[in-house]
C-alpha cells in the first residue's frame, strides 16, 4: 500500500481497509482532488472511524462522478485499560457504554446535504 494519507491511520483504519480490500483495488488514490481510501473500478469505500464532519466537503464531491461506500465501525464492547509509565496495563475492565446501530444517525446529521443526493444502483 503507498504511504498517502496514511501517516495518521489507526490500527482500527488500516485494519477495516484490509477487511474490505479486494484483488485489483488501488489505496490511497486522488479523486476528484481528495484521496480515497478504496477505489475499485467505479466505486469509492471510504472509512471513516471518527466523525463525519471532515467529509462534509468530500462525499459530495464523490458523489458526483462515483458509486460511495462508508464505512463507520460501532464498537458493541469497549475495554478501559489503565496503563503505567512504561506502558504496561494496570488494570482491565468493560466500559459500560455500549454501540448500536442507532448511534449512525448521531453521525448522519452532520451530512445533510446527502439526502438530497439521488442514490444510482450498482450495475451487476
Amino acid at each position: 500500500m503507498p504511504h498517502i494519507g496514511t501517516l495518521r491511520e489507526s490500527h482500527l483504519h488500516a485494519a477495516l481497509k484490509q477487511y474490505y480490500a479486494q484483488p485489483g483495488d488501488v489505496f490511497e488514490s486522488p479523486v476528484a482532488g481528495f484521496v480515497a481510501d478504496i477505489v475499485r473500478g467505479n466505486l469509492v469505500i471510504e472509512i471513516q472511524t471518527a466523525n463525519f464532519s471532515p467529509l462534509k466537503r468530500k462525499l459530495p464531491q464523490l458523489l458526483q462522478t462515483h458509486r460511495l461506500r462508508l464505512v463507520h465501525p460501532i464498537a458493541v464492547e469497549k475495554w478501559i485499560v489503565r496503563m503505567d509509565a512504561a506502558g504496561r496495563a494496570l488494570s482491565r475492565r468493560k466500559s459500560p457504554r455500549r454501540g448500536c446501530l442507532e448511534h449512525i444517525f448521531l453521525e448522519l446529521v452532520s451530512l445533510p446535504e446527502l439526502a438530497a443526493n439521488p442514490c444510482r444502483r450498482a450495475s451487476r
